[in-house]
């Protein structure tokens, strides 16, 4: 989704969900929505800012439709994280005990392939959105990523993977402590969308996490994650 305003029709279209659901959760004050001159208009940074938070209890069959709707040009629908995520952006020893220690430290894995062309503003525009909300899970894994993308200072779309060796407080819902985390960058609200779709099914695979915790070298790790994703279907 681009920064722009968006009818019920295209916003059902946009998110793959039937017209009248869509009219259902906008009554029920559930999706944000503005109405004007009698018709409800929705802010596209909104919608994909719901659509984040809804995506945490979406089942693998929602989380499926979300990718297909979200579906961006250029992007390999197979393997959209693994599209964007090279061995070289993973580090199962991040040497971080703070939330903004781990920030920075996966900014700067991430930038190990020179797709980050200013890693201060990448920084800022994640720091920002984890001071709007947590982007922790319950279990032990956050995927930090902009509010909105700071494109003029990445060449590409960037997912990175750092593991550190105990959990640290990173504001989980349930309070429990984070060790796995998955940064995106991307481009367009639209790839940003797909890649957390298809990372959400990822992490309803029973041994995934376990896997990752267990991966003994960065190879490993990401060896696990390529695994995980070629097994969606």
């Amino acid at each position: 989704m681009a920064s722009d305003w968006f009818t019920l029709e295209e916003i059902s279209r946009q998110l793959g969900r039937d017209l009248r659901e869509i009219e259902k959760l906008v009554q029920r004050g559930r999706i944000p929505a503005h109405k004007r001159g009698g018709e409800w208009l929705f802010q596209a940074t909104e919608v994909s800012q719901w659509l984040e938070q809804e995506m945490r209890s979406f089942s693998d069959a929602q989380l499926a439709s979300v990718e297909r709707s979200q579906q961006a040009p250029g992007v390999n629908p197979q393997v959209p994280v693994t599209s964007f995520l090279r061995p070289e952006m993973v580090e199962v020893d991040l040497q971080a005990r703070t939330k903004r220690s781990v920030l920075e430290g996966m900014v700067e894995v991430a930038g190990r392939t020179w797709k980050i062309w200013e890693p201060a503003a990448v920084l800022k525009a994640v720091q920002e959105r984890e001071e709007l909300m947590s982007t922790a899970y319950d279990s032990g894994v956050a995927i930090p990523h902009p509010r909105q993308a700071p494109t003029e200072s990445i060449e590409e779309s960037v997912v990175a993977f750092g593991r550190t060796a105990t959990g640290i407080p990173f504001g989980a819902p349930n309070g429990s402590l984070t060790d796995l985390f998955f940064l995106v960058v991307c481009r367009d609200a639209r790839t940003h969308l797909q890649v957390l779709a298809r990372l959400g099914r990822m992490l309803q695979q029973p041994q995934f996490l376990s896997d990752l915790r267990s991966a003994s070298s960065n190879e490993e790790a990401y060896g696990v994650i390529q695994a995980a994703e070629q097994r969606v279907s």
